[in-house]
């Protein structure tokens, strides 16, 4: 099939759900086609930009049961690892198959994810990060990235310094002094998306730490064609990442991160370190969107 034919298909089934959230207003919207077969990467895109959420998790069967080979479209572009998306997906499947065990094959790696049932009623998916990585950020960088933000040096925080950090795909942590600083965000939209394509980030993290183990998020997504992403677990899991390579915390430890507040679409992350692993492990509860 061509891709022209492909583009004028009839279109899957898609589903949206709001990720990292108790209610269809909240959290991250994702769009998710459980059965992406035949689906040409042209296709994919066409419909994740017809979507037009921050992404879009496509689905196939995958080497064996409960594996599922999945792909992750903004509407500008493939993404490597999608942690809002999974979640979506995940509980999505559960819905339909009940709570259990699913392994992802995505382009970052397999990775694992657990749907179990709140005492509450809902659906909670956490994800198990691939092996996760953090570098040293040259110091121009990040001169240049705080110039594209409006932002100066003496707005971060000494205690949390910039790093990019990667559990799925690579973000550039930025931490601020001041949740006043935090809110106000008005970037230059195609200048930051020039940057962070010429240095392979997916988003940036800026973050503002309310206490030991409470974080406020924000995620700019040029690349992808969006603003701001309400609700970003693969940052999550990079930032968790982040923090116990700084010594920022000790693991074991639970992080609770805010997200989505500054949109109008609040959601919350939880962020697990196990001292045994070096992989991360982020949770949520999604629901359906309509």
């Amino acid at each position: 099939m061509t891709d022209d034919a492909a583009t004028a298909a009839p279109t899957p089934g898609i589903l949206r759900y709001a990720a990292f959230a108790t209610r269809p207003e909240g959290g991250n919207p994702a769009g998710v086609v459980l059965d992406a077969t035949g689906l040409t990467d042209r296709r994919m895109l066409a419909l994740a930009a017809d979507i037009g959420y921050s992404e879009t998790a496509f689905l196939t069967a995958g080497p064996a049961e409960g594996a599922y080979r999945v792909r992750y479209f903004s509407p500008l572009a493939e993404v490597p690892f999608c942690g809002h998306a999974t979640v979506a997906s995940a509980v999505a499947l559960a819905e339909r198959t009940g709570p259990g065990r699913y392994v992802f094959v995505t382009a970052a790696g397999d990775v694992p994810v657990e749907v179990e049932r709140d005492t509450d009623g809902l659906l909670r998916a956490t994800l198990t990060s691939v092996e996760p990585k953090v570098e040293e950020v040259l110091a121009a960088d990040v001169e240049e990235a705080l110039a594209l933000l409006g932002w100066s040096a003496a707005d971060l925080d000494p205690a949390l310094p910039p790093r990019i950090a990667y559990a799925g795909a690579r973000h550039l942590v930025l931490a601020v002094g001041t949740r006043a600083r935090l809110a106000r965000l008005d970037y230059d939209f195609d200048g930051l998306a020039d940057h962070m394509r010429a240095r392979d980030l997916t988003t940036l993290q800026l973050v503002w730490r309310e206490a030991p183990e409470v974080f406020h998020v924000r995620d700019p997504f040029p690349v992808g064609g969006v603003v701001e992403d309400p609700a970003t677990g693969a940052a999550a899991a990079a930032f968790g990442a982040y923090l116990r390579e700084l010594g920022a915390v000790a693991a074991p430890a639970v992080l609770t991160l805010h997200q989505g507040e500054d949109l109008g679409r609040p959601g919350v992350l939880r962020v697990e370190l196990r001292a045994e692993d070096a992989r991360v492990r982020v949770s949520g509860t999604a629901v359906a969107i309509g």
